[in-house]
């Protein structure tokens, strides 16, 4: 498991200040790592009791057992985290709505490689740190893995997105989620949201809805955004190269694709 260092946000108490519903069943908000997880984790934090969040740990199969609770059908919280396919999780999680977020392995890439960086990353990252690497060396070990210390895109977005396919899941775009938040007073914003709403199986949909959305949305409120990571002395490209993007494609064939990016 990774562990990060976070600033906290203030979402709880902005949530106090609307009037709050429980959830009917449990909810999971899955995703492959830097994908976007906190950003939805904060928009549907602000649709949920904050009593009703369960907010101790990330879940993820390593801290399953401890957290499985969390899934609980009596409790019916909101919860999120990492979690790997595997018999073990679709067990536990089987009472929950669950939704797992994912991110076009082009651009996945470059933000791992920035949070990898980051000091919020934790000591897991010094050996990127020190300045013996290139940026081109670095793009490949995301792509690629670290034999040992760091899955390879592959494994993770195997585990933690294609393998939960063809279940009872919903899969989202953190690309679809960026561009309503951006549009957000739009009708296709209202579609998607609503849509989002439908998926977590909310009871019903406040009228307030939108300014709900531009508190959890907003960039501040996540400690993961790029703008709020103390990056390295190693600066990350905006795009990847043509043959770091085949690159990609030779280490997971179809992955894009199967994910709806090409």
């Amino acid at each position: 498991m990774v562990h990060v260092r976070l600033q906290p946000d203030t979402l709880d108490e902005e949530n106090r200040k609307f009037e709050q519903t429980r959830l009917p069943q449990p909810v999971f908000l899955n995703s492959v790592p830097k994908s976007g997880s906190h950003l939805l984790r904060n928009i549907m934090r602000m649709f949920v009791p904050v009593e009703d969040q369960y907010q101790t740990q990330f879940i993820q199969f390593g801290n399953l057992k401890q957290h499985a609770g969390a899934f609980d059908d009596h409790r019916k919280m909101l919860s999120w985290g990492h979690l790997l396919f595997s018999d073990a999780s679709a067990i536990e999680a089987a009472p929950t709505r669950k939704i797992v977020l994912v991110r076009d392995p082009y651009t996945w890439v470059l933000a791992r490689a920035r949070f990898f960086l980051s000091d919020e990353f934790g000591d897991n990252s010094v050996l990127v740190k020190n300045g013996e690497l290139t940026v081109d060396t670095l793009i490949n070990l995301m792509i690629f893995g670290i034999h040992g210390k760091a899955m390879s895109m592959r494994e993770l977005f195997t585990f933690n997105a294609v393998a939960w396919m063809g279940t009872d899941c919903t899969i989202l775009k953190y690309e679809d989620l960026v561009q309503a938040v951006k549009t957000l007073d739009s009708s296709e914003a209202e579609e998607y949201f609503m849509s989002v709403f439908e998926a977590a199986g909310l009871a019903k949909v406040p009228d307030d809805w939108r300014e709900r959305v531009r508190i959890g949305s907003d960039r501040k409120q996540s400690g993961t955004a790029r703008e709020n990571l103390t990056e390295g002395g190693i600066t990350i490209p905006d795009e990847l190269t043509a043959q770091q993007r085949t690159l990609v494609d030779f280490a997971a064939p179809g992955l894009r694709e199967i994910l709806g990016y090409a």
